[in-house]
């Protein structure tokens, strides 16, 4: 039983991950304007949800991002990041 319960806790991290960085590759989409329109505040926000569920990368590009961003821009993707987080 301990085995099985360890092989499913690896399993759960291992998926934590993907996650993570798909959200990332979502970031990364809106910051360069990779088949869509550049939107920093779209960026952030997965940027921010990204970091939250674990990837690094997904913190240092939201902390260089939100350096070029005003504060308006900012609490938006914050707000937009806890609403998803809510629904999700």
């Amino acid at each position: 039983m301990a085995r099985f319960e360890m092989l499913e806790a690896g399993i759960g991290m291992m998926g934590a991950t993907a996650q993570a960085d798909i959200l990332f590759e979502l970031g990364m989409m809106y910051a360069t304007g990779r088949d869509c329109e550049t939107d920093v505040i779209a960026a952030h926000k997965w940027f921010n949800i990204a970091a939250i569920k674990g990837s690094l990368r997904a913190a240092e590009w939201r902390s260089e991002l939100s350096s070029a961003m005003s504060k308006g821009e900012i609490a938006q993707a914050l707000r937009d990041a806890r609403d998803w987080m809510t629904t999700h």
